[in-house]
């Protein structure tokens, strides 16, 4: 080897440390402001059920988190409510949220945070990113199993695509598909592999921290049960600027 070559490779050695101390310091600012989702029970057990992922922005007190994550409804008899779960592992605590305002075409919700604000995420402007661009996710990838554990993902926004995901057969064409088949709308497709409870995870920028999107789903192969054996790495992730969309919507500060 020459010594040109040896110093191109130390050259390499050392941006990839760079880069690899940077990433460390980004997710280390992002973590405290995931949150998970999900329902407590206090008269059940398991009391609390982790649902989803979710983040804060804008004062410390809104969490932004997917309209599917939601549950679709509450039993009052059994005093449960939806919670926000803050911190990790055992020392999580469990917040009450109420939903403040939520898009079922986007998939987007926001949620207004009981008790004291949280560290909070900027986030981007509304211009896409470019294809090729690092990113990484912050969430519980199937939390419900392996508990209240932050996991980063990281990988590069593959292509921007539209909403409607091909369908194998005539048979998996829902109602809903056919809707976005009329008016479809941009997502990010990710080469990252996201699993269930990744759902509400901010897709950030890798030097910046800042918030690109929104992950939403995966493309499953076969099955939602095969999806943690046999993923198929296609992740979507929902656009920011539909998320700064509905904030101003509901004139919600960011």
């Amino acid at each position: 080897m020459t010594a040109f070559n040896r110093f191109i490779t130390i050259l390499l050695l050392v941006f990839a440390a760079t880069a690899q101390a940077q990433l460390s310091d980004v997710v280390a600012k992002v973590k405290p402001s995931v949150v998970g989702i999900g329902v407590h029970t206090p008269t059940s057990r398991p009391q609390n059920i982790l649902r989803g992922t979710g983040f804060v922005i804008g004062n410390g007190q809104y969490v932004v988190t997917n309209a599917h994550v939601l549950p679709e409804e509450l039993d009052p008899s059994l005093l449960q409510k939806m919670a926000v779960f803050v911190g990790s592992g055992k020392s999580a605590k469990v917040r009450q949220a109420s939903i403040v305002a939520t898009s079922k075409r986007y998939d987007l919700a926001v949620l207004k945070l009981a008790g004291s604000p949280l560290p909070a995420l900027k986030l981007a402007g509304d211009d896409f990113i470019a294809d090729g661009s690092y990113i990484a996710f912050t969430g519980f990838p199937i939390g419900a199993v392996l508990g209240l554990y932050p996991v980063t993902h990281r990988g590069i926004i593959a292509s921007v695509t539209p909403t409607v995901v091909p369908a194998v057969s005539a048979e998996q064409i829902s109602l809903k598909m056919l809707k976005n088949m009329r008016n479809p709308y941009l997502v990010y497709q990710l080469d990252a592999t996201a699993y269930p409870g990744n759902s509400g995870s901010a897709m950030y920028d890798v030097n910046s921290g800042q918030v690109l999107g929104v992950i939403n789903k995966v493309f499953v192969q076969e099955t939602k049960e095969a999806v943690i054996s046999k993923p198929s790495g296609i992740t979507y992730a929902i656009p920011v600027k539909y998320l700064r969309q509905l904030l101003r919507e509901n004139n919600i500060s960011f």
